[in-house]
């Protein structure tokens, strides 16, 4: 049947070249003739042309390609003429199937007439393109843009690359030889391609996204957004894989045709085309490979540059209630985990196609190799998709339910990191870690069901080929037929083919859940409605406002008016009662200057932010006219320098700036400062103090000269005289002469001072008047005018100059927690660290440490010995196949079957332990490194906070830790199994051909030399990419923190500018280690490729006979090559897993940095009893302490005693070292020299944790973390309701707790659900319910209203009696009714005792003070 269908073919095929014989001629005389003239025309033309690269193509490829196919037809032609008969290579073509004679008969007709088709088509396209008609010469620039008239040519478009060049990745050579000999800098490392901009991925992407909102505001769709931006690239690279992907299916059938070859014996040259031919396909699959990586990776780039842009513009856009329904860490996460698995559909979509694809074809040539037999493999498989989809459901689960404690841990990190100083003065550190473990615990429970699903799925597909090629091969052979070594060794070969489709295809679906899940998250914080940007914000249409506030301006003067007005924090439907505004009606008036007061909670943030459009409004309208400048109660400030932080985007105006700084009293304090104003400020401003934050903030609002600005209490954190100046001088002063100034305030200088007085009161305007009208009225009682003698009020005026005279001469830099800038910004913020050269060996030690080292030596063996099954395996089929051959068989072909069984079963088991093995190892891992790393964290002393970014630790806690636990095990098992591989195939290679032994030394040198080279640079690129990582994510939670004082200055795109820098230099990063991964890929693949020819060449060689040594039996010449075959993949495959392990295991270099970090001295020995301090007697005796060793002293030899049960109020001026007292007696900061004793006991030999418990602090920034209100209070759980609630009755803010729901509330994150005031408020009657000896209030009641404020001092004096009260405090009424007052001034103590004394002496400084001040 076979033979007769061959004749019918062979008939037809001469039939039809006979009726072609005369047409065949004609047209390829025509083709080499139309070939020869436009050559020779254009050789001769005097227009030179610059051709690019896709011109090249046509006007080169094509024609030389047409005249190859030209000649070869000629050949055959007359060949056929001559002899009457087709040429041998037809008659090997017939062999393949009748398929292949149909394919060659038809190409070769068609072929010619098609190329010259399109060479016609491409001449005239190009003529056209570079043509320039006569009459639109006026319409032509004069120069080209390509045209550098300096060179005299034109420049580097990128294009300008020769084909060769592009192919080869030639531009990373410089880089590479520069990461060879030296450590690389970001100015070594390649240029970002135009379209790879982030600038125009982001508009691009935004467009798309804008356009589905309008089109589906319902439920809109990032992915299909993402498809309108890069679907037309994505396809177009398809095509790309189509044909890469099918030429990868000609190595097998080349390889069928080369052992039928050798088993026959024939001396014809066939052999060696065929063996070059295999060589040359490899090469061929390389550049396909490669430049299909390369411009998907490419894709990819653009995406994570697009997304990334969009989410940080959307951070910048949102208002703070709209944000309010995602936490920080969930919005964290948006940006560090969802990015990189969205852009994994890239890789996923085309794999979910393209996998099955592959493994169809191989399916079909199966079925041409060994007939229906194959249908028992496919059962097998068919049967494990129902199991796989199941596994592939669960996975999706797991990951789920991770992803959502990935974000609480994530957050609870950032709140750990964030509160850390507080947290240690409450000695609450273990209690939040132990929290953070929690969730960790919850995460890893999950990720331990994802590992371990994923090991099923590993054992299942990984073991699919060896169970497929046991069925096959034993049905066909128990169906009574033969096995010969052609068809065995292709059916290997096609195996081989299927095990990367089927090895992948989990991860694929894996891989595109995570990514449709990360997509719909995105499309949810994407899908928030955006802060309006003009200047107004309206809920209704009505434009009328209330006639009933009494005002004699008309509406042209306004400006700021709220027209009922009703506002909420929450964006979801709101009760009336939830309203934090509630019917506002406020007209002011141009240029006045407006204070807001009320007691604590009573609104006046919310005001402010109602202005600044921060909160949903409700109902009514509220209109603002011209720029807005605004400083919060917490002042933002931003990583950089003071000029940084003071322009914030705005141009340099040097007289402008100048008045600035001496208005915000900010002239002393710089010239203190190395560097001056260019001294660097750490995150959230952690290198200055209170006052200085608040000061610096109020500069950056006076700087910008807006038409209306926002300050909310910025007069609390700074004591009474810097305060009277920067009144005078920077709000009220001629900087801000005409600009209309609304304060929050409890300043009584301000509201004396101010042209309107708003009295809030539970969210409503309960009174609107001026300053002389509120002592009348029945809100005076908020007034503090009568806390001191009128006198000071009275001298007022004749105090401000000499006071701010007095203030300017001392005013010292600030003591807070390392603003000791004598050693400039450089060493207060630490540049991150990054190593040089290899990964060292210590490293993958540790990494085995983690995993456990009998695990380890369980996976390394478990991988061998699953090695050495598969190659017995295959050595048995070769076996069995040359005694079949020979006809000699000794044994029965079900006991060659039970073997080859046998080697499955065994294979099968040792894949499941190496799988199972893995993931347990990684998972052992991740929770070592995480609970090694959160452990080195605690109990880091301060200092290494101060000087550490946020941002960096949160990057190890997040992305590097993602790694540790996910990617690196993979990638781990991905490296193993590549090496075990390599192994098994050098091994039979070595025993089938002895020559290969030959080839091996100098292949190994040349690899070794290879993957040297790129290896130098590409340690260097990835820590690069590290190091370029940080500042994004440091970036991303600044904003975040900041956005409002952001959208107030309308400073949004200067920010988005830096982020999409530092992105762009992210991106510049990962292209060039992109571009050099390729390089290497692309020359192991090509010496690979030159592997499988010399093997195959050999072979040919060998069957001649004419050489002395054997090349075995046909059985093992056809394993070596069929393990020839894929040595191209596995080489690139574990050069690139071998590169991406390294590269992974920085993360644990990372990891481990932040493991040798100094601890705090946190030991001692002596213990103390529960009930200690006993009196609470505490003794300074000459202590000495520095913040840094180059630092000055922050105090200064001090030597004081506190008697136990007296009230102490600490007072000096901003930077006089009152913090550092607390700092001492907490041991944050260790003391250089003297000591510090507490009731008899040197507190340096108590552990630091157990003396922190022992006393009791309300700090300056109060603190509430997210968690219920009963937590926030009482976290061990000591105190029953009844005490809780006798506490915030004592604090006066029961009433407002009850209102909300009572104890179990939920505070959301930093307590945004209550004001400043109240925050303070809850810290101390969380500090009350510990009842301690020993309370430090460090300005607890700086953010509060005097009236509240007198009513605290009242209760801390009865409700205290006993214990010993430290005061730090910036009000003289504050510390008027202590028993004993402390003054400092630049760490020295200059004065103490009795404060009403000390008031009656007109030449004490405290006297001086109390006549500054009427706060």
């Amino acid at each position: 049947m076979l033979a007769t269908s061959l004749s019918w073919t062979t008939t037809a095929v001469k039939q039809k070249a006979a009726r072609a014989h005369n047409f065949g001629f004609g047209a390829n005389v025509l083709t080499v003739l139309i070939i020869a003239v436009l050559g020779i025309t254009k050789r001769n033309g005097r227009r030179s042309w610059r051709i690019n690269l896709s011109e090249k193509v046509f006007l080169y490829f094509l024609p030389s390609l047409g005249v190859c196919v030209t000649f070869l037809d000629t050949v055959l032609l007359l060949k056929k003429a001559l002899q009457g008969e087709l040429i041998a290579l037809h008659e090997w073509f017939l062999r393949c199937s009748r398929f292949a004679v149909w394919v060659l008969t038809c190409l070769k007709e068609s072929c010619i007439a098609l190329l010259d088709i399109m060479f016609a088509l491409s001449i005239n396209i190009i003529r056209i393109k570079r043509g320039s008609p006569k009459g639109s010469s006026m319409e032509d620039p004069l120069l080209s843009n390509d045209v550098d008239l300096e060179e005299g040519g034109h420049r580097d478009t990128g294009s300008m690359q020769s084909c060769l060049d592009l192919m080869t990745f030639k531009s990373i050579t410089t880089v590479m030889n520069h990461g060879a000999t030296k450590q690389l800098d970001f100015e070594d490392l390649l240029q970002l391609p135009i379209d790879m901009d982030p600038i125009s991925c982001h508009d691009q992407l935004l467009n798309c996204w804008q356009s589905q909102h309008t089109n589906n505001r319902s439920n809109p769709s990032l992915f299909r957004a993402i498809c309108c931006a890069y679907g037309w690239p994505y396809v177009r690279l398809g095509l790309l894989k189509v044909v890469n992907d099918s030429v990868g299916f000609v190595g097998p059938m080349l390889l069928n045709q080369l052992i039928r070859f050798l088993q026959q014996g024939s001396g014809h040259p066939v052999g060696y085309v065929l063996a070059i031919s295999l060589g040359l396909t490899s090469i061929f699959k390389s550049f396909l490979d490669t430049q299909y990586t390369f411009h998907l990776s490419k894709l990819r780039l653009k995406l994570r540059s697009s997304i990334m842009t969009v989410i940080y513009q959307k951070c910048l856009c949102i208002n703070l209630a709209e944000r309010s329904k995602f936490s920080e860490g969930e919005i964290q996460t948006f940006m560090s985990v969802d990015a990189d698995r969205t852009i994994n559909l890239c890789n996923s979509l085309h794999d979910i196609w393209s996998l099955p694809f592959q493994i169809g074809v191989a399916l079909y040539l199966l079925y041409t190799q060994v007939k229906f037999a194959f249908v028992s493999g496919i059962l097998i498989t068919i049967a494990l998709i129902p199991v796989n989809k199941w596994i592939s459901e669960m996975i999706a689960s797991a990951t789920e339910k991770m992803m959502k404690q990935k974000d609480e841990r994530i957050r609870r990190t950032g709140e750990l990191l964030t509160h850390i100083r507080t947290l240690k003065m409450y000695a609450w550190e273990l209690l939040f870690s132990s929290w953070l473990m929690k969730t960790r615990s919850s995460e890893v429970m999950h990720l331990t069901t994802r590992k371990y699903l994923d090991a099923w799925c590993v054992f299942f597909w990984a073991t699919t080929p060896t169970l497929f090629s046991l069925f096959t091969f034993g049905l066909f052979t128990l169906t009574g037929h033969q096995l010969d070594a052609a068809m065995v060794f292709t059916c290997l070969a096609l195996f081989n083919t299927l095990i990367s489709p089927l090895n992948s295809f989990p991860w694929v679906i894996n891989g595109l859940i995570d990514a449709f899940i990360s997509t719909r998250r995105l499309s949810r914080f994407l899908s928030c409605s955006d802060c309006n940007s003009k200047p107004e914000k309206t809920a209704e249409s009505s434009t009328q406002f209330s006639s009933n506030d009494r005002s004699e301006f008309t509406f042209e003067d306004m400006a700021i008016v709220f027209h009922d007005a009703c506002c909420a924090w929450s964006t979801s439907d709101v009760e009336e009662q939830m309203l934090v505004l509630n019917h506002v009606n406020l007209n002011l008036p141009r240029g006045s200057f407006i204070a807001v007061i009320g007691e604590v909670g009573s609104g006046k943030s919310s005001l402010l932010n109602s202005i600044l459009g921060e909160m949903r409004l409700v109902n009514g309208s509220i209109h603002s006219y011209g720029s807005i400048a605004y400083v919060p109660q917490v002042p933002w400030i931003l990583s950089g320098t003071i000029r940084d932080n003071i322009l914030f985007g705005k141009n340099y105006d040097p007289e402008r700036y100048l008045d600035t700084l001496k208005a915000c009293a900010l002239e002393v304090d710089i010239s203190l400062m190395v560097g001056g104003d260019m001294a660097y400020i750490g995150e959230k401003g952690v290198n200055l103090s209170g006052g200085q934050r608040a000061r610096l903030a109020l500069a950056r609002a006076v700087y910008h000269g807006s038409d209306i600005v926002l300050l909310d209490d910025v007069l609390s954190a700074v004591d009474a005289q810097v305060g009277r100046w920067i009144l005078y001088n920077a709000i009220m002063g001629p900087l801000m002469k005409g600009k209309t100034c609304v304060v929050s305030t409890h300043s009584v200088q301000a509201i004396s001072s101010a042209d309107i007085i708003i009295v809030m009161d539970k969210g409503h305007v309960k009174w609107v008047g001026s300053s002389t009208d509120l002592s009348l009225s029945s809100y005076s009682a908020l007034s503090p005018l009568n806390e001191l003698d009128t006198i000071a009020h009275v001298q007022g005026q004749e105090c401000i100059m000499d006071a701010c005279q007095e203030t300017e001469q001392k005013l010292p830099v600030e003591e807070s927690t390392a603003f000791r800038a004598s050693e400039g910004a450089q060493e207060i913020i630490e540049v991150e660290a990054r190593k040089e050269g290899r990964v060292e060996l210590a490293v993958y030690k540790n990494y085995a440490a983690f995993s456990g080292w009998v695990i380890t030596v369980v996976i390394c063996i478990s991988a061998v010995l699953m090695q050495a099954s598969r190659n017995g395996n295959d050595l048995w089929l070769s076996y069995w196949v040359d005694t079949t051959a020979s006809h000699q068989k000794e044994y029965s072909t079900s006991f060659y079957l039970a073997i080859l069984g046998m080697f499955c079963i065994i294979n099968s088991f040792l894949t499941l332990v190496r799988a199972f093995s893995f993931a347990f190892g990684g998972l052992r891992a991740a929770v070592k490194v995480h609970n090694t790393l959160l452990e080195k964290l605690v109990n880091a002393p301060v200092r290494f906070f101060d000087q550490t970014p946020g941002g960096r630790i949160l990057n190890r806690m997040s992305s590097d830790l993602y790694t540790i636990d996910d990617s690196l095990p993979f990638i781990l098992n991905i490296l193993v199994a590549n090496f075990v591989g390599l192994l098994g195939i050098a091994v039979v290679l070595s025993y089938v051909q002895v020559l290969f032994l030959l080839l091996l030394l100098p292949f190994w040198y040349i690899y070794s030399k290879l993957q040297l080279f790129y290896r130098s640079t590409s340690r260097e690129l990835r820590r690069l990419d590290s190091v370029s990582r940080s500042p994004i994510y440091a970036s991303f939670t600044e904003t975040l923190d900041g956005s409002s004082t952001i959208r107030a200055f309308k400073s949004e795109e200067c920010f988005l500018a830096n982020f999409i820098k530092h992105l762009r230099l992210y991106q510049q990063t990962t292209y060039t280690e992109l571009t050099a991964s390729l390089w290497l890929s692309l020359r192991i693949q090509l010496l690979a490729a030159f592997i499988i020819s010399f093997i195959a060449v050999m072979a040919v060689i060998g069957s001649h006979g004419t050489l002395p040594i054997s090349f075995g039996t046909p059985g093992l010449v056809g394993l070596a090559l069929s393990y020839a075959a894929p040595l191209v993949s596995l080489l690139g495959s574990f050069l690139t897993s071998f590169t991406e392990t390294e590269k992974e295991m920085v993360s644990v270099e990372r990891a481990l940095e932040y493991m040798d970090i100094p601890e705090e001295e946190l030991h001692g020995d002596q213990s103390l009893n529960p009930t200690w301090p006993f009196q609470g007697l505490i003794e300074f005796r000459n202590v000495t302490l520095r913040y840094m060793p180059s630092f000055p002293a922050a105090l200064k030899d001090i030597t004081f005693t506190i008697e136990g049960g007296m009230q102490v109020g600490i007072i000096g001026r901003t930077g006089a070292g009152k913090s550092s007292v607390l700092n001492a007696l907490f041991r944050l900061t260790p003391i250089c020299r003297g000591c510090i004793i507490v009731d008899g006991i040197n507190i340096a030999d108590v552990p630091a944790r157990n003396l922190r418990s022992h006393f009791a602090v309300v700090p300056q920034s109060p603190f509430l973390f997210e968690g219920s209100l009963r937590e926030n209070l009482d976290p061990f759980g000591v105190s029953d309701d009844s005490k809780i609630w006798k506490a915030l009755e004592r604090c006066h803010v029961k009433e407002e707790v009850e209102a909300l729901g009572g104890l179990d509330i939920h505070i959301k994150q930093s307590g945004m659900s209550f004001s400043v005031g109240q925050r303070q408020l809850l810290c101390l009657a969380r500090a009350l319910l510990k009842f301690s000896k020993v309370l430090c209030l460090d300005e607890c009641t700086a953010s509060v209203d005097t009236q509240t404020a007198t009513i605290l001092q009242n209760t801390i004096s009865s409700e205290c009696r006993g214990m010993t009260v430290i005061t730090i405090a910036h009000r003289i009424s504050t510390v008027l009714n202590m028993d004993n007052i402390l003054i400092l001034d630049r760490g020295i103590l200059v004065e103490q005792g009795n404060p009403q004394a000390l008031l009656q002496n007109g030449l004490s400084r405290f006297s001086n003070f109390a006549k500054a001040s009427t706060m």
